[in-house]
């Protein structure tokens, strides 16, 4: 599931190598976070988002999720993200799941999520 604030690119990108996307820009926009990530959770999805916010949502809170991907690619060209974005997740798919994973220009960052007891 990709939040409204990922790159359309990093959507598509992900659509033509096979992944089945559900994108918030193209259904109910101004979604809340704490919404979005029940959706996530509800389908089973990994959230790709480019909002900072959901590091709180999940340590803090300590929310439940099947894995969060924030994308911190800021100033890069949107097929550049696209390309970082697919080849980080093709990757380390099997890493993400249940992480909190973080991309940037120079790695990616994987923290398993530890379940709220």
């Amino acid at each position: 599931m990709a939040d409204e604030n990922v790159d359309r690119e990093i959507v598509v990108e992900l659509r033509k190598r096979g992944y089945q996307v559900t994108y918030v820009a193209e259904m109910d926009q101004g979604i809340l976070d704490d919404t979005l990530l029940d959706l996530a959770n509800k389908e089973k999805a990994i959230l790709i988002t480019a909002d900072k916010d959901f590091g709180e949502i999940v340590f803090r809170q300590q929310r439940v999720t099947e894995g969060v991907v924030l994308v911190r690619l800021s100033g890069l060209p949107q097929e550049v993200k696209a390309r970082l974005v697919v080849l980080s997740i093709e990757k380390h798919l099997a890493e993400i799941t249940g992480a909190f994973t973080v991309i940037t220009r120079n790695h990616i960052r994987i923290r398993k999520i530890k379940p709220a007891l």
